[in-house]
């Protein structure tokens, strides 16, 4: 069975996969963190993102239609990698803080005795 299809990618990061090596060129020996940052002030700076707007938006049309051949094909989201993986931490946490609970309220009762 195909992996389920990856999400497609925002407006920005389409932008800045794009602009990337111009930000190097301009600044020599940037970070790579560095590069984040101006690319950040450089879109936040952009009048007309439309363009890559418009191309995000065809991005996710076209995952939207992977995702329903994938799932017309026997793929199931319910096993999908990234999905399971967030319920299982979700589920580890309560369990932690219900200890902390429990070992507050029993400071309490020591405290009303």
């Amino acid at each position: 069975m195909s992996e389920k299809p990856k999400r497609p990618l925002s407006a920005y990061m389409l932008w800045l996969n794009s602009a990337r090596e111009q930000i190097k060129k301009e600044n020599p020996g940037i970070k790579v963190t560095e590069i984040a940052k101006k690319g950040g002030e450089l879109w936040r700076a952009m009048k007309d993102k439309s363009e890559w707007e418009a191309k995000a938006a065809q991005a996710k049309e076209n995952y939207e239609e992977a995702v329903k051949d994938f799932e017309a094909n026997g793929g199931s989201t319910a096993n999908g990698g990234g999905s399971a993986k967030k319920r299982g931490k979700a589920g580890k946490k309560p369990a932690k803080k219900s200890k902390k609970a429990a070992e507050s309220e029993d400071e309490d009762d020591d405290e009303s005795d």
